[in-house]
């Protein structure tokens, strides 16, 4: 028997994180916000504007969208794309998103390259007007309408559109989606987009975020340096909270290229920052957070009437929203859900969370918080926490109190809240699978949202302050700051030793935070599925996670949440891996657990039936959408049926396979394959080797091999097409084609691996790539193009990969060949080019490895991939030493236009006449399993 868990209620685990910063306010009245991090030699730098979408006004929705593309577009003083700078200096985690209450750019640069960055911000900021015109505009309204077109495209795409119509009032701020109607983005004018930055992207309605390897003396030289020359603005008025609960409970139906019916049932509720939202935020990890909770143990495991269910909080400022969502079974009456439903809340509003749920509940919200410490930067480190507090609340320590008043909830207090705010009215929709006439733009307009309500809170001007000037103490007529040199890299030497039984152990200390990650590494993969039953290896694995001979599935997760511990098994192409993140004060308990799921899986016939009819939709949803059904079809038409790679790169299989296992294959496929003498165990984090290895002793030391050998995969090569081939998919109504290419590369193992990726980096792997400047920036054809090289033992896929509008199809397929004969013909790569990519990555090293995570990924691919101990410390040089010809060479093995497996998934009607019209090559129609359609 397993010990129990360690209880979460000890001192250490109510202790409340620290993240240690300064704040100050230039005269101007931009705020800078500083947190000190010299673990790596890298800063993360957030600009954030308070300004949204939910500050638009009426028949301009999708503005703020629109105007973050245009900060991307270049300045007064740097002319061009936005990133070129930040690709020579190596920045990582680059981005800009745009929500309903803020406006944020960000990016992790190495500390050299600080005075760079903080120069291309206060450009954009300061000096933005005169490099917008017509051409920009138009551009960038073009890339957002293929971003809104990609995002409708995918199944249950137009969901949030619908449900914001009709749980918001039409005058509530929240009311319309960020990325907003087509007509507003048609109408957008230069005058429009121009007054909107200068009435809202003044210094005194934004926020300068530093993290990381600075000090507080140089954040306030830098920010008066770069900032404090930028006029404050007019004051910005602030949107209020405005929370609006329906009156009564309403419906909805919605119908989409679906598998499955999905329910979404939405309740209007108090915005972050609120005790409610604490208290909700709990209510629903107990109602809808996993294996555990009320109505996955009621509609998964009991009813069997769901694949899915979850219930979430969101985070906004205004007001949140609390949602259930469940995707019912084929076959099942959707009323029959609702009815579960409704009665589980039911019983949750009259009793609240047991004191076991709550525990739970509380010990998982902590462990995800201090995982998130590890990064400075991003989309969750914590410069954005620092941000979201001081934008928000006017606070960057905000998170304490929310900590704080989790630590503090009671069975009470989330009874009272979830009482008062979920029995109030709510907005159910049920999206249901279309039939033959189904317009999605017809019913799309037929919705009806709430009318205006009264009592909207009037917008509030911030208080009056005097604000200042400074002189400007940068000339920008020298254009952006040389970047010379560059900090080295930081990587742990790794660490080899053994457990009693022979297995390996491979180490990389990391004492940033109190967490140790654990992975045993297995040689299997979905290529270990060929000639046998298609997706076994990852059903296997997945079951793995469900239940063991003494802890079943619910137990299992129970145990996980109680120690905040996270465990997975899964597979790969190349590999299956079992995995253990855990917070250190947990290590021994955690690694008992972990040990009895490899080790002791039950594969208990109640668990494969449920998790079987999971799987078989999630296969149907997979081919409901564009990228699920072109990594299923492509694969073995590039490597032949009987091919280890030959099998949908998924990884789900077949439906007939999956219907057909037992548990007889699952414990076959883990005798043969995951085993004690077919393992590496890679250990990344707070710990030695010393401390590790009896550790590890104790929980996989007295593991022994089958008598079996281990079996053989079959990774072999493969001839070039002889010639083009071109596969359509139809999807009715897609207002975007999905265009995927492919070809075959060398393996990730071989010599001149870097010279490959530096050539896709070139052609198609990077942001300012000829795919993607051509498709994106010139044509405005795609929210984005690219090449990629998936990484592989064998063989690897080389894919070009184009989402494009319906109506440019034909045309886009006929550049992305354009691209592809002229980059070996007559436009190679140029040394320029090379040299860009090449810089881009040696320079990036040191922002590359800045988690745990990070650093057992580049184990991965030592172990994976036999290289060298030292592969990434000697990585740099190894990247010099690449030349222009050896990039050409590269590029040239991998590229070969008369051998493109072409697999194009859209709206048949409008698309297959003018891609037949290209010539391409020989054009077939095929269905979602590969079969051709007559």
């Amino acid at each position: 028997m397993l010990p129990a868990a360690a209880s979460a209620n000890n001192e250490a685990a109510l202790q409340i994180p620290d993240i240690a910063y300064t704040r100050f306010v230039l005269p101007n009245g931009l705020t800078v916000v500083v947190h000190e991090d010299h673990k790596a030699p890298v800063v993360a730098v957030g600009i954030w504007y308070h300004i949204g979408s939910a500050d638009e006004p009426a028949g301009k929705t999708g503005f703020a969208h629109l105007f973050e593309h245009l900060m991307f577009s270049g300045s007064e003083n740097h002319k061009g794309t936005y990133f070129q700078p930040f690709e020579l200096a190596g920045a990582t985690d680059q981005n800009g998103t745009t929500w309903f209450d803020r406006t944020n750019y960000f990016e992790t640069v190495p500390t050299t390259a600080l005075d760079m960055a903080l120069w291309m911000e206060s450009d954009r900021m300061g000096h933005l007007l005169g490099a917008i015109g017509q051409k920009e505009l138009d551009t960038q309204r073009g890339v957002v309408q293929n971003e809104k077109r990609q995002g409708e495209n995918r199944p249950y795409g137009r969901v949030d559109e619908n449900i914001l119509a009709k749980t918001y009032p039409a005058n509530h701020p929240y009311h319309h989606d960020t990325i907003g109607s087509m007509d507003d983005l048609n109408a957008a004018s230069l005058d429009d987009v121009k007054q909107w930055f200068q009435s809202n992207y003044g210094a005194a309605n934004t926020t300068l975020v530093l993290a990381g390897d600075i000090t507080v003396a140089q954040a306030k030289q830098k920010a008066a340096e770069y900032f404090g020359d930028i006029p404050a603005g007019p004051p910005v008025a602030r949107q209020q909270p405005w929370i609006t609960p329906l009156a009564a409970s309403t419906r909805g139906v919605q119908h989409d290229h679906v598998a499955q019916p999905r329910i979404t049932r939405t309740w209007v509720v108090p915005q972050l920052g609120t005790d409610a939202a604490i208290q909700l935020n709990l209510a629903s990890t107990v109602l809808g957070g996993g294996k555990t909770s009320r109505l996955y143990q009621r509609l998964v495991y009991q009813d069997k009437l769901v694949d899915d269910v979850s219930a979430s909080l969101s985070d906004f400022a205004l007001a949140n929203q609390f949602q259930i969502q469940a995707d019912v079974k084929q076959g099942v009456d959707p009323a029959m859900v609702e009815a579960v439903i409704a009665e589980e809340l039911k019983k949750f509003l009259a009793d609240g969370p047991t004191q076991d749920e709550l525990d739970r509940a509380k010990v998982a919200s902590r462990a995800n918080f201090i995982r998130g410490l590890e990064k400075v930067g991003g989309f969750s480190g914590k410069a954005v926490i620092l941000a979201q507090g001081q934008v928000y609340r006017g606070d960057p320590g905000a998170y304490k109190k929310d900590l704080a008043r989790t630590a503090g909830a009671s069975i009470a207090s989330v009874k009272q809240a979830a009482d008062q705010w979920l029995s109030k009215g709510d907005y159910e929709l049920t999206v249901l699978p279309a039939g033959k006439n189904f317009d999605p733009a017809v019913e799309d307009k037929a919705v009806v949202g709430l009318s205006d309500a009264a009592n909207r809170p009037a917008p509030l001007l911030p208080p009056k302050r005097a604000y200042s000037v400074g002189k400007s103490l940068v000339d920008r007529r020298k254009g952006v700051p040389e970047v010379s040199q560059f900090p080295a890299l930081s990587f742990p030497p790794l660490e080899r030793g053994k457990l009693k039984n022979g297995i390996e152990v491979i180490l990389a200390e990391r004492h940033t935070i109190p967490v140790t990650q654990v992975e045993l590494l297995f040689d299997s993969g979905y290529a270990a599925d060929r000639g046998h039953k298609l997706g076994t290896a990852s059903f296997t694995s997945t079951l793995m996670n469900e239940s063991t001979k003494d802890l079943d599935s619910v137990e299992i997760a129970k145990r996980r949440q109680r120690l905040g511990a996270m465990t997975s098994v899964g597979c790969g192409l190349d590999t299956c891996s079992a995995s253990l993140d855990t917070l250190n004060d947990q290590l021994q308990p955690s690694l008992t657990l972990f040990a009895d799921i490899v080790r002791h899986p039950a594969f208990n016939n109640g668990d494969i039936e449920r998790v079987r009819g999971q799987w078989l939709a999630g296969i149907a949803q997979e081919k409901t959408q564009p990228i699920g059904l072109a990594l299923r079809t492509l694969p073995p038409l590039l490597y032949g049926s009987q091919h280890a790679y030959g099998i949908p790169f998924t990884g789900t299989g077949s439906e007939a396979a999956i219907r057909s296992l037992t548990a007889a294959d699952l414990g076959t496929f883990q005798q043969d394959w995951l085993r004690p003498d077919n393992v590496r165990i890679l250990v990344a984090g707070d710990t030695t080797l010393a401390k590790i290895i009896p550790q590890l002793d104790a929980a996989f030391g007295d593991w022994k091999a089958p008598e079996s050998a281990v079996p053989k995969k079959n990774v072999t090569a493969v001839a070039a097409q002889p010639k083009p081939r071109v596969f359509l998919i139809n999807r009715a109504d897609a207002p975007q084609s999905l265009i995927l290419a492919g070809l075959l590369a060398p393996s990730s193992k071989a010599v001149d691996d870097l010279a490959i990726q530096t050539a896709n980096g070139a052609f198609g792997g990077t942001f300012t790539s000829r795919l993607n400047m051509n498709l994106r920036e010139d044509k405005r054809w795609a929210y984005g193009a690219q090449s990629l090289l998936m990484d592989a033992q064998g063989q690897r896929p080389f894919l070009f990969y184009a989402p494009v509008q319906t109506d440019k199809t034909a045309e886009s397929a006929a550049e992305v060949l354009k691209e592809a004969r002229a980059v070996i013909a007559d436009k190679p790569l140029t040394d320029a080019e090379v040299a860009k990519i090449k810089d881009q990555s040696i320079r990036s090293l040191p922002g590359s490895y800045e988690t745990t995570g990070d650093v057992l990924g580049a184990m991965q691919g030592i172990v994976l991939y036999d290289r060298p101990d030292d592969y990434v410390q000697t990585m740099k040089s190894r990247l010099e030493g690449i030349s222009p010809a050896a990039a050409e060479t590269a590029i040239k093995e991998i590229v070969k236009p008369d051998a493109m497996t072409w697999v194009i998934v859209g709206d048949l009607k409008k698309i297959e006449a003018p891609v037949r019209a290209l010539n391409l090559g020989e054009v077939q129609v095929i269905d979602g399993d590969g079969q051709p359609v007559h």
